[in-house]
């Protein structure tokens, strides 16, 4: 079966659905109502001016924030806590990396999968899959910015997650990691992985996403895919504040 063509997709029970969701801060609502889902195999992007919601969505998914509304995993409830999401296979990057900078490349890949027996395998395998085995022993700190990125990347895969969610992955990169960064996360969709980024490098989506939603003031104003987002006048209006015509 084609993942990629529509109709199968469409066959496939969701590996992330999202229903409702709702987040509000005091009397603000950050996210009003968001409705998705991600099949096994696809990548959906969240895109939107900034402010509009995507990683408050991100941070909901992940127990993050009190939220209302329904998210699943599979179909199960998701827990709302980080870890339980980790016990199901379901793995994050952030726009801040998060990483140890004192610690070498190979220890902070090393961090989700400490408990298990073939943790080092497995590290100096993602490791090695991302171009970054030469750097295992340099203290992240040292790094330049977008081998640190690829160390937050790895670290996030050798947890080997059914669902992998991306925040800003391209942001900060130039053309030739960017499309390094495409290939890496494309080999991971067609291995079963499905994927949902939030990403400001409008270009790098059209190019890489299956499916895009289009956030602004906290909700979904349009869907659909790369073509059909790239030609809606909502997106334009979004984005560029011109009015969208009937």
């Amino acid at each position: 079966m084609n993942l990629h063509e529509p109709d199968a997709v469409a066959s496939v029970p969701p590996r992330l659905a999202v229903d409702a969701l709702t987040v509000t801060f005091g009397g603000l609502t950050a996210v009003d109502g968001v409705a998705f889902d991600v099949r096994p195999g696809e990548i959906v992007a969240l895109i939107g001016p900034n402010g509009a919601g995507k990683t408050t969505v991100f941070n909901a998914i992940c127990g993050l924030v009190r939220r209302s509304g329904d998210v699943r995993v599979d179909g199960a409830p998701t827990p709302r806590r980080t870890a339980g999401l980790t016990a199901r296979r379901v793995s994050r990057t952030l726009q801040g990396l998060g990483l140890f900078d004192t610690l070498s490349v190979a220890e902070n890949v090393l961090v989700p999968i400490a408990a298990r027996a073939d943790a080092a395998a497995r590290v100096a395998a993602q490791l090695d899959d991302l171009h970054l085995g030469g750097l295992a022993a340099q203290p992240v700190g040292a790094l330049a910015y977008p081998d640190r990125k690829r160390v937050a990347l790895a670290r996030a895969l050798v947890t080997r997650p059914r669902l992998l969610l991306l925040d800003e992955p391209a942001g900060g990169l130039g053309a030739d990691d960017i499309a390094a960064l495409g290939e890496t996360v494309r080999r991971v969709a067609d291995g079963g992985c499905s994927v949902l980024l939030v990403e400001h490098h409008v270009d790098f989506v059209m190019g890489l996403a299956d499916r895009i939603e289009v956030l602004d003031f906290g909700r979904v104003i349009a869907r659909g895919t790369p073509d059909e987002v790239r030609t809606d006048p909502r997106v334009e209006e979004a984005y560029l504040g011109v009015k969208a015509t009937a």
